[in-house]
């Protein structure tokens, strides 16, 4: 019998997609070593390495690009539709170079997050595309309105040719597609226990004054470091490369050790509402502060999960960027639903995969 092959394509936008996907591909390689795995995006390999720890295939190509972004916050535009527009006049080409690729590598199962011309890639060889996502770039780009409504028509009907969803919490509605499948949340799990880390990294405070800051792959220029000043007896944790030196900051820059390991030592995770950081913290009961995202119509959706599903405090961005945070002093609320979320994503999508596979 032929080894299983999955082409596993992710969207071209910061690291979040990047985790939330390699923590599945991850699931599915423990529990069915055989599948081999090609990783299909321009995130580094060291990144994905993070989270599969046997071996596969790195393909560094983008077939989308998200949001053109200066930082974790703000917004080009202009500069996204400029190269939409050309990946739309590419298309053909495109397609055309990664069918080859596919063909040649006999792929029997196409899972993307969630690059729209996947399901294009999978009827021209005629093999199932598989998605997973809380949102499409349809609905993001649908938002912006103007130009970018053509655009999201032409992404809708892409996605619209895709076989089957799984669709994460925090989601909007995904109306464009036509199967879909609801999982619980995905994500990595710490890797190491809080004793190990509290020794190696020195961190001697309790958990409750213990602050992992995270604000994914671009960072956030204008976080008041200043004001962890007023926090002397308190421990502060960041993988931000460029933060000043600071006497409670302890700067993680070993690219072994993710945000998600150091979730369990701390008390809060102040983070920008991203599905990957709200995903683990959630996974794991840490509570979340974070702000509202204004611009990005997916952040209304995590923001709705968080304040349903974990302790949490929503900050204006006043409060965060221009206060000397106090709400440090205040406890979080509590989640509104008393029931928890489902937290099996990871193991329904790879079950699945691993079945259709066994079934062929």
């Amino acid at each position: 019998m032929e080894r299983p092959i999955l082409y596993v394509a992710i969207t071209n936008h910061g690291f979040g997609h990047a985790t939330r996907t390699a923590s599945v591909a991850a699931t599915i390689q423990k529990l069915c070593p055989e599948i081999l795995l090609i990783m299909v995006t321009t995130a580094p390999r060291w990144l994905l390495e993070c989270y599969i720890e046997s071996d596969f295939i790195h393909r560094p190509r983008a077939f989308d690009l998200g949001v053109v972004q200066a930082d974790s916050l703000k917004m080009d535009k202009a500069a996204t539709l400029e190269k939409l527009l050309n990946i739309q006049k590419r298309q053909n080409s495109l397609i055309a170079s990664e069918v080859n690729f596919i063909r040649q590598n006999r792929v029997n199962l196409i899972l993307a997050d969630i690059p729209f011309l996947t399901p294009l890639f999978a009827k021209a060889v005629n093999i199932p595309c598989w998605m997973m996502s809380n949102f499409g770039w349809d609905f993001i780009y649908r938002d912006w309105g103007g130009e970018f409504i053509a655009i999201a028509d032409w992404i809708s009907d892409c996605y619209s040719k895709c076989d089957r969803l799984f669709r994460l919490p925090f989601h909007e509605s995904m109306q464009a597609f036509n199967n879909i499948t609801d999982v619980g949340l995905t994500g990595g799990s710490p890797r190491y226990s809080v004793d190990d880390l509290r020794s190696i990294w020195g961190i001697t405070t309790p958990i409750e004054k213990t602050i992992l800051l995270t604000f994914g792959g671009l960072g956030l220029q204008q976080i008041p470091y200043d004001n962890l000043r007023h926090f002397p007896d308190w421990q502060f944790i960041t993988f931000d490369k460029s933060v000043p030196d600071l006497p409670n900051l302890i700067k993680i820059n070993d690219p072994k050790y993710r945000p998600v390991d150091f979730m369990s030592v701390c008390g809060r995770v102040i983070s920008k509402p991203g599905y990957g950081t709200f995903a683990e913290a959630t996974r794991l009961g840490v509570p979340i502060v974070t702000i509202p995202r204004d611009n990005f119509a997916e952040a209304a959706f995590l923001l709705e999960g968080i304040v349903n599903y974990n302790s949490h405090q929503i900050l204006t961005p006043t409060e965060f960027f221009e206060g000397s945070w106090d709400f440090l002093h205040q406890l979080p609320q509590q989640p509104i639903q008393s029931q928890p979320i489902a937290k099996d994503g990871n193991e329904a999508i790879a079950h699945a995969i691993i079945d259709y596979f066994q079934a062929k």
